[in-house]
């Protein structure tokens, strides 16, 4: 028995566990602290049971079967659908970007993100050898422009935002030439300038000039990023404590459990709260790259990357946006916001990786020194 259990958890990297728990913690005692009641703190430990289970169940899988065509087709198939579904569903806070099921909110951009992942991840896997072709750009950003447009047209910004993200950044982690990266990022930004000057009216540049610069209007769409950065800033350096922080107790900190709930964290824990915060973030990414080099074979070298350019991208936007660098989209943050859907498409990842690492190829013992905590 005692060697079965062994056997399942021989693969789990637990450094990258011991990473994300902390992080897990911190959201939980940010949630509890809001109201009396704890709703959110309640329901969320039990997403973080679910999404452990998931965890582990995921890692004892082999995935390798996802390399297959037709399965990727399939699963290609399916998210399109779901997310046509979407334009019938309920909206929320008027996006049309969850179902509804029981009380129970269901986002299928979660796993449009992670689907399209996988997808570049075996296309560029497959072509390595002909890379240099530009062809290749475009055939790739025409399989993420599906999901893509969907998802814009819900209207939900921040999601869209992230898959625009995983597609640029696998580009660039492929071997793709960076001159066909900086042609079309030209011809996008001339397309933007010439519909700038020709195409917009006054009154769609002032949304895009406010969706950029939200203290435009701090009485309007501004307020959440102002409320955010007075929060993070009234923590200081140790924090106000917890159950302390006057912003999101007194609920002029909007969404404080979800898009905002860095912002309710910085101003209990303070400056040393976020620093170690950041901290653990930096160690699950480490782990990631450092899984995702020993891959098998350039598949799960790239799923890894394109996992890590996933997480980089949420925590780079969440806490952007929460400190008043970026627009408000409305992203989670990691393992940090309330929610099922991201922490259990957040954990699959995860999961998927454990189950890749092993299969993983062996790394030289010389080269075990140089790995960021290694096992």
């Amino acid at each position: 028995m005692k060697k079965t259990l062994r056997g399942f958890f021989a693969h789990i990297d637990w450094w990258l566990v011991a990473s994300v728990l902390p992080i897990l913690v911190a959201g939980w005692f940010t949630m509890n602290s809001f109201t009396a009641e704890n709703y959110f703190a309640e329901r969320q430990l039990l997403w973080i049971a679910v999404s452990f289970a998931v965890f582990f169940v995921a890692a004892q899988v082999d995935w390798r079967f996802l390399k297959r065509p037709w399965v990727l087709f399939g699963l290609y198939c399916l998210v399109v659908t779901l997310l046509l579904m979407l334009f019938v569903a309920e909206s929320v806070r008027g996006i049309q970007a969850w179902f509804l099921l029981g009380g129970v909110a269901i986002g299928p951009s979660d796993l449009a993100s992670l689907l399209s992942i996988i997808l570049l991840a075996k296309y560029f896997s497959r072509r390595h050898v002909e890379i240099a072709n530009i062809r290749h750009v475009f055939v790739s950003g025409v399989y993420v422009f599906v999901p893509f447009l969907l998802i814009v047209l819900q209207p939900n910004f921040g999601s869209a935002m992230i898959l625009a993200f995983i597609w640029f950044g696998m580009v660039l982690v492929s071997g793709i030439p960076k001159r066909y990266v900086l042609f079309l990022f030209g011809l996008g930004t001339c397309t933007f300038l010439i519909m700038w000057t020709l195409v917009f009216r006054p009154y769609q540049k002032e949304r895009i000039l406010t969706f950029v610069d939200p203290l435009r209007d701090v009485r309007g769409t501004g307020y959440n990023a102002l409320q955010s950065q007075i929060a993070v800033g009234s923590g200081r350096l140790w924090g106000k404590g917890v159950g302390h922080g006057t912003q999101s107790r007194l609920k002029f900190l909007p969404e404080y459990q979800t898009d905002f709930i860095f912002a309710a964290f910085a101003e209990e824990w303070g400056y040393v709260g976020v620093l170690i915060l950041l901290l653990c973030y930096g160690v699950l990414i480490g782990r990631i790259l450092i899984i995702s080099t020993r891959g098998a074979t350039n598949f799960e070298m790239l799923f890894g990357m394109g996992l890590a350019i996933y997480f980089i991208s949420h925590i780079l936007v969440n806490i952007g946006m929460n400190v008043g660098l970026l627009p408000v989209t409305g992203i989670t943050l990691p393992f940090m916001s309330y929610g099922g859907s991201h922490l259990l498409t957040e954990f699959m990842g995860l999961g998927i990786l454990m189950s890749m690492r092993r299969y993983a190829r062996a790394t030289h013992r010389d080269n075990m020194k140089n790995e960021f905590f290694g096992t």
